[in-house]
């Protein structure tokens, strides 16, 4: 099975691509955020965090501490380095498992932070999704409703667009919210590409 990493920075649409990528292209697509969450209960990795980071990382059996983990995520390097080094192992393991279970040409792990992360090496491909920071801003605010000191707080975390696009093997320029049977005929062209790789 072929694995593509699709990725983006804030507000550069790769969810809408995704979706796309599924409604119109029949391409499975494994949300890593949402997985990421789940690894938090698996009683290995939660086994793990609990002796790393102790109980104030869950308010209960099956809630987390949203609060805490942004804080150790946005305010403490080395605590966000081994936070990701027991989820990201479990996230691409469970990531392996189910695409596995794919019958498509190919299959797409979304994620936000595949090249600052350094998990190009576990894929055939890496496709970026692009917009101006103008463009993304404009968007981040709008779907998370915060401010715009927050959202450049956030985007600090991820690297410039510039080097992402250097990086990337495939570009999808999403600057317009409107022009969807433009962007839907880019896809179509890089699943052509994705298919005979």
């Amino acid at each position: 099975m072929k694995k593509v990493a699709i990725t983006g920075n804030i507000g550069s649409g790769k969810s809408w691509v995704c979706q796309l990528f599924t409604r119109h292209l029949d391409i499975p697509v494994y949300g890593s955020d949402e997985a990421a969450k789940r690894m938090y209960f698996v009683p290995e990795v939660k086994e793990q965090l609990l002796r790393r980071f102790g109980n104030d990382l869950y308010l209960s059996e099956n809630a987390l501490n949203k609060p805490y983990i942004a804080n150790l995520i946005f305010g403490d390097d080395q605590a966000q380095r081994d936070l990701e080094g027991i989820l990201y192992p479990a996230v691409l393991d469970d990531f392996a498992r189910w695409a596995e279970q794919q019958t498509a040409p190919y299959v797409l792990f979304e994620s936000a932070l595949v090249l600052e992360k350094h998990l190009e090496r576990h894929f055939d491909a890496v496709v970026m999704v692009s917009a101006s920071e103008e463009t993304r801003l404009r968007r981040a605010m709008l779907r998370d409703r915060c401010d715009e000191a927050s959202l450049r707080a956030r985007m600090a975390k991820q690297w410039p667009e510039s080097w992402k696009r250097f990086m990337a093997d495939f570009i999808i320029d999403h600057e317009n919210d409107d022009e969807d049977e433009v962007l839907l005929s880019k896809l179509r062209q890089l699943h052509e590409t994705l298919c005979s790789l």
